[in-house]
């Protein structure tokens, strides 16, 4: 049944949050002090109708807002989106009870998404491509992503279409990454399983009919017509089919600048979560870095692209699993920084070992605020200070957040 509600506050996920006397219902694309009908089924509810609106509401640019469930924020005012954003950050540091300063967030959207992911489905005989509609396996289909850089906003739904019809007989969920790369856009196809040699052959006829630099099912390389290179500073980097890659251009160059500034002066570098060396291929600039990443293919990479350019310092690569066996403290005192960019879930193990160790500079990168307070208290626990936090918005129009936090430490003290 529809009822009526007011929106009290926002949540963490940018969800309307309602006090209703069976407890807290949240609710999607509403702003503080809206007055909403709503239909809920627990604590989660549809948006019927804004009855009385927010002063900081505004109209959304995409026309698929209302039903896509990829961003979550267009409704809202550039300042009051902003001031959310840097809140929510400060609000976790309370929880972990870290006090430090946060700087301005720094808009790192650029020219948009240099990566997305549009789904194929095949529901009864038809075939659906775009975007899943929130808390649904719901195809939304979309002609354009206006938040996708401009050379993929048009193009992707159609490259994403086509290799769907091309793999439609297997009537298999297909999920298609597709990024633009220095060479043209490289793809790479999950959910449909290993194909044959007789359906090779059509895949690369078909990379060739849309001009693909490479074509992949499953990190399985069908053809690389031309090496999709990505620049990580002065080099050129061929990461692994499907690796991870920060969301835009400008987000990576972003982060990199501040990783580093603060280790301008360190010698040697640990660059623990690597990746295809982002940072590192940077940091070599001016410094030895020692890169360490769980997949054996972005390590060869990050190596291939360190040996093909000139005048940069030693890179050496170790392929671990640093959740398992993260750097100890006799591995770590041979350092004058060590930079983490984990995944979401962030890096206790290394923070752990981190702690008990001799390095004076901890450059901490994060996708997640929880994980990087976590991180963070272990770190200010054995006496690192957090002198910098930095929130860059990379994943703009989404609740997600970039962090760069600069903690140091008087390693003479730590001696003692």
């Amino acid at each position: 049944m529809a009822e009526q509600v007011t929106i009290k506050r926002l949540g963490a996920k940018a969800d309307g949050i309602a006090e209703t006397s069976s407890g807290p219902v949240f609710v999607p694309k509403v702003l503080p002090g809206e007055t909403v009908t709503i239909e809920r089924e627990g604590s989660r509810a549809d948006l019927i109708s804004i009855d009385a609106a927010s002063p900081e509401r505004e109209t959304p640019f995409c026309p698929y807002f209302d039903e896509c469930g990829g961003c979550a924020t267009q409704h809202m005012k550039h300042g009051f989106y902003q001031a959310w954003k840097q809140e929510t950050l400060a609000h976790t540091l309370r929880q972990a009870r870290i006090e430090a300063p946060i700087e301005p967030l720094i808009d790192a959207h650029g020219d948009g998404r240099r990566r997305v992911t549009l789904h194929v489905r095949f529901p009864g005989r038809a075939m659906h491509v775009g975007y899943m509609a929130a808390r649904s396996h719901q195809i939304v289909e979309i002609a354009f992503c206006p938040i996708a850089e401009p050379v993929l906003k048009e193009q992707a739904p159609g490259i994403a279409r086509a290799i769907g019809e091309h793999l439609k007989a297997a009537r298999k969920p297909l999920d298609i990454q597709i990024t633009n790369t220095q060479t043209g856009f490289d793809v790479d196809v999950r959910g449909h399983g290993p194909v044959k040699d007789p359906d090779r052959l059509s895949l690369i006829d078909l990379a060739a009919k849309l001009d693909l630099s490479r074509l992949s099912i499953h990190g399985d390389v069908i053809v690389e017509r031309r090496p999709p290179a990505i620049l990580m500073g002065r080099a050129a980097v061929v990461p692994p089919a499907g690796s991870f890659l920060q969301a835009t251009r400008l987000g990576e160059e972003t982060l990199a600048r501040f990783v580093t500034q603060a280790c301008e002066r360190a010698k040697r570098v640990a660059d623990l979560f690597s990746g295809s060396g982002p940072f590192a291929l940077r940091l070599a600039e001016k410094s030895e870095v020692h890169a360490v990443e769980y997949d054996q293919g972005s390590m060869t990479a990050l190596d291939k692209a360190f040996r093909a350019t000139p005048g940069l310092r030693r890179i050496t690569t170790e392929a671990r699993d640093l959740f398992r066996r993260p750097l100890l403290t006799p591995e770590l005192n041979a350092f004058d920084a060590a930079v983490l960019d984990p995944p979401r879930a962030g890096a206790e193990a290394q923070a752990k070992q981190l702690a008990v160790s001799k390095v004076p500079l901890v450059v901490s990168v994060s996708c997640d605020a929880a994980t990087f307070a976590r991180d963070a208290a272990i770190l200010m626990s054995s006496g690192y200070r957090l002198e910098r936090v930095i929130p860059v918005d990379q994943f703009k129009h989404s609740p997600h957040l970039e962090v760069v936090g600069i903690l140091r430490r008087d390693v003479a003290k730590k001696r003692r």
